[in-house]
C-alpha cells in the first residue's frame, strides 16, 4: 500500500524552489527599503500581501505617492491569476474541510501551484497535508528573505547590480523544464505548441488590455486549448 503523503513530504517538494524565493525575496526587501518603507512595513507587506510582483509594484507606487485606490486596484489585477490557479487546484481537495481549502488557497503561489500540478501530471498523489507543507515552507522562506533584504537594503540599493530581479524568472524556467521532461503522458511537441500559442496570445492581448488581464486571458485560452487537445487525442487513440 502506498504511503500517504505527509507535511514533511510537502516541505521536501518545496526545496527545489527555495533558492528562487530567497533571491527574489531579498530583492523585494531591498526595493522596499529603497522605497523608504520601514522594517515593520516590509515585514507586514511580505506577510500579508505575499506576492512578489505585487510587492515590487506597491513599493514603486508608494514611492510615487499614488492614491490607495490605485494601489489596491493594481494589486488586485496583478494577483487575479490566483483565481484561475485556485480554481484549477480546488478539485483535488474536495474531500477536505473548508478550513483546509482556505488555508491552501490563501498561501497558494505561482511556484507552489506549478509544483503541485507537476506532481499531478506525473500521476502522483497530493493531499492537504502535503500541500500545507509545500505552501508553509514557501511562505516562511519568503518572509525571511524579505526581512533579510530589508536589513541589507542600505548596502544594496540597486538589486539589479546582482541580477536578483531575474531569480523569479529563472525559477519558472526551471519548473517549466522539469515539467516538460518529467510528464511522459504528453508529447513535448504538443506542450511546446501550446506554450507558443499562449506566448502569441499574450503578445496580441497586451495590445488590447492591461498586461495582467492579457496574461490571465491567454492562460485561460491556453488551458482550453490544452483540454481540447487532450480530449481529441484520447478519442483518437481509442478509435
Amino acid at each position: 500500500m502506498e504511503k500517504e503523503l505527509s507535511f514533511l513530504d510537502g516541505v521536501k517538494a518545496c526545496l527545489p524552489t527555495v533558492l528562487g524565493y530567497v533571491g527574489i525575496g531579498i530583492a523585494a526587501g531591498v526595493v522596499g527599503n529603497a522605497s523608504h518603507l520601514s522594517f515593520v512595513e516590509i515585514t507586514l507587506l511580505s506577510a500579508l500581501v505575499y506576492a512578489g510582483a505585487a510587492q515590487f509594484i506597491i513599493s514603486g507606487l508608494l514611492l510615487l505617492h499614488s492614491p490607495i485606490s490605485a494601489i489596491v486596484t493594481t494589486t488586485f489585477l496583478i494577483n487575479s491569476r490566483h483565481l484561475l490557479m485556485s480554481t484549477a487546484t480546488a478539485p483535488y481537495f474536495k474531500k477536505d474541510s473548508i478550513l483546509n481549502n482556505i488555508g491552501i488557497g490563501a498561501l497558494l503561489t505561482d511556484e507552489s501551484f506549478a509544483v503541485a500540478m507537476n506532481q499531478v501530471s506525473n500521476k502522483k498523489p497530493i493531499n492537504a497535508r502535503w500541500m500545507h507543507g509545500l505552501n508553509v515552507t514557501a511562505y516562511l522562506t519568503w518572509i525571511v528573505a524579505c526581512l533579510f533584504g530589508a536589513i541589507i537594503g542600505n548596502w544594496l540599493p540597486n538589486p539589479e547590480m546582482f541580477e536578483l530581479d531575474f531569480a523569479l524568472t529563472a525559477m519558472f524556467i526551471g519548473l517549466l523544464y522539469l515539467q516538460l521532461i518529467s510528464d511522459k503522458s504528453k508529447k513535448i511537441t504538443n506542450a511546446l505548441l501550446i506554450m507558443g500559442t499562449v506566448a502569441l496570445l499574450v503578445y496580441f492581448c497586451m495590445r488590447l488590455m492591461t498586461p495582467e488581464l492579457a496574461i490571465l486571458s491567454a492562460a485561460l485560452i491556453g488551458c482550453l486549448i490544452g483540454v481540447v487537445t487532450d480530449r481529441w487525442q484520447s478519442v483518437h487513440t481509442r478509435s
